[in-house]
């Protein structure tokens, strides 16, 4: 799969079956993202794989409700990061910039493995610190919860997420994001 192929593929299902995770997995995924570009190399991402049985039921109780469905997930992917890591240029804060790239990289390379990775912002930061053991000073950017794409829509889900199951939920179309020479009102 090349890249094109790779982001058109990717998508954020929550309907999961179970997927073997190995150690080299875990390690693919890691390289992988560690290979992204940050600025001044400061390389401040953090990832903790949780996929030990016991782990993931306690990283359910750090979810919001509607998330319900991450009960599928066979690892879930914190993703941290804190802002002495990278560099702070007047106002601009690039931690959550450079996380975000490799994050990206991580879906990317799951998505090529055959995998779904959905990453999610409807958590608690402050029981998945207190559950993985996250040092204060450090922000809990995302989950990213990984499994196989089921064909069968699962229950938990509600109906408009359901429908996002079949079908690609709509894009913005270019010219109210992508602008020439210079910004345009939208």
């Amino acid at each position: 799969m090349n890249i094109t192929d790779g982001i058109h593929a990717r998508r954020a299902y929550r309907s999961l079956e179970p997927v073997e995770i190995t150690r080299e997995l875990v390690e693919d995924l890691a390289t992988h993202a560690g290979l992204s570009a940050s600025c001044f190399n400061n390389q401040p991402w953090r990832f903790v794989f949780v996929y030990d049985r016991e782990m993931l039921e306690e990283m359910w109780g750090a979810l919001s409700r509607g998330n319900k469905w991450v009960e599928l997930a066979s690892m879930i992917v914190a993703v941290f990061s804190r802002p002495e890591d990278d560099c702070v240029i007047r106002d601009r804060i690039y931690h959550q910039f450079d996380v975000g790239m490799a994050t990206a990289i991580l879906i990317l390379r799951a998505t090529e493995l055959g995998l779904v990775a959905h990453p999610i912002a409807g958590f608690s930061p402050s029981k998945v610190k207190e559950i993985l053991g996250i040092p204060d000073g450090y922000q809990v950017i995302t989950l990213v919860n990984i499994g196989k794409k089921s064909d069968i829509v699962h229950p938990y889900l509600s109906e408009d997420q359901a429908r996002a199951e079949k079908e690609r939920p709509e894009r913005l179309p270019l010219d109210r994001f992508a602008f020439h020479n210079r910004y345009t009102s939208e």
